[in-house]
């Protein structure tokens, strides 16, 4: 069975400049400052006793007062996960950086993220819509998807 490796462990290994970019810590994930996101992801992916080298999947929540994003982390070799999540307060033009450098499997989840909640991520390779046609009007899974979008 995988574990659910402890919040307070990945804070204490992250360095004080990573470690400074944590804003809480959540029974259900880690929130990060999305600027930081990238680097942080990078860091736990090779860092002995972490080495979270398997991204399971990104989903994006329209929460009302911001949209969150959560990454599911593994290690496959150490058996154990954690989630990062970052929040996004700018609901009109939302941006976080692309993870599709660190695992390739990010590039379709980021992609259908800002297709359907019009989230840009930032250094993406091909950022552009999945499943609705260029020139669709609005993001669908957004709360205020059909009241003047």
């Amino acid at each position: 069975m995988t574990v659910q490796l402890e919040y307070n462990r990945i804070v204490e290994a992250l360095p004080q400049n990573l470690a400074s970019s944590v804003i809480a810590i959540e029974d259900h994930g880690l929130i990060i400052q999305p600027e930081r996101l990238t680097d942080i992801a990078a860091f736990l992916k090779v860092e002995p006793g972490m080495e979270l080298d398997y991204l399971c999947s990104i989903t994006g929540v329209d929460c009302i007062n911001y949209f969150e994003i959560d990454y599911l982390l593994y290690s496959i070799k150490l058996n154990h996960r954690c989630t990062l999540k970052v929040r996004l307060a700018d609901k009109s033009e939302p941006a976080v950086p692309s993870l599709a450098g660190l695992w390739l499997g990010a590039e379709l989840q980021e992609r259908e993220i800002f297709d359907l909640l019009g989230i840009n991520f930032s250094g993406h390779p091909d950022m552009k819509r999945i499943f609705l046609w260029e020139g669709f009007p609005g993001h669908p899974l957004r709360k205020d998807y059909g009241h003047g979008c």
